[in-house]
């Protein structure tokens, strides 16, 4: 089954972007996945094409208007849609690797990627978007986030990582960051790769990126950390 990615933008021609280069690009092309960006301009109803209002009780900056956001979902996401409808926001919910992993084992998603001071409350909860957050800071618009999600997405999706047991041990796959990396040549400007990973003691180096992991884990992310100690 292909998993279907539509994203409302008022720049659709922003995609694919990035997503249409190395893996999440050749995916594309071989089907697994597909991706429609649409104008939310296209549900527009006057001839300038409007698509936001100054807030209501004042304040600086512009909001997307409810009636014509909802058209536009309405118009992408039919009511028989089984995909999550999701709104990239800088308070939503933190998208997490097991939040990733819940939307790659589902059909697909539909993104609304928002622009100026924000959307509507309305629409977020009459269309049931769910909203969600890259991260502690703001973006522009909705569309560097959600191609950020759906990289994420992608790269898990069956067939398109060649090995498999890659997306298995990186960070945040059990709740810490991943060990450190190491490769030719042995030496170089005078630092060498750790004697235990050129040991061929397969148990010793399972310990020592465990132990790597770990260290990493406590030390970059006491958040983390926190919660894996409960």
């Amino acid at each position: 089954m292909t998993f279907r990615a539509t994203v409302l933008s008022l720049f659709p021609e922003m995609f694919p972007g990035p997503l249409g280069h190395s893996l999440a690009g050749r995916a594309l092309v071989e089907g697994i996945w597909s991706l429609e960006a649409r104008d939310i301009r296209a549900a527009a109803t006057d001839r300038h094409r409007s698509v936001d209002d100054t807030p209501a009780g004042g304040g600086p900056g512009m909001v997307l208007r409810a009636d014509i956001l909802a058209a536009a979902v309405d118009a992408a996401s039919p009511e028989d849609d089984g995909r999550p409808r999701l709104l990239m926001s800088a308070r939503g919910e933190p998208l997490t690797q097991s939040l990733v992993a819940e939307f790659a084992a589902g059909p697909g998603v539909l993104i609304v990627a928002g622009r100026f001071e924000g959307v509507d409350q309305r629409v977020i909860e009459a269309r049931s978007l769910r909203e969600i957050s890259v991260g502690d800071y703001v973006l522009s618009g909705g569309e560097i986030a959600a191609m950020a999600l759906l990289d994420a997405v992608v790269r898990i999706l069956p067939g398109v990582m060649g090995n498999a047991l890659s997306g298995a041990f990186e960070s945040f796959a059990d709740g810490l960051l991943e060990y450190p990396h190491y490769t030719r040549p042995q030496v170089w400007e005078g630092r060498a790769i750790p004697e235990v990973l050129t040991s061929g003691d397969h148990g010793r180096v399972d310990a020592w990126r465990r132990a790597e992991s770990e260290r990493l884990t406590r030390e970059r992310r006491p958040d983390l950390w926190a919660r894996r100690s409960k």
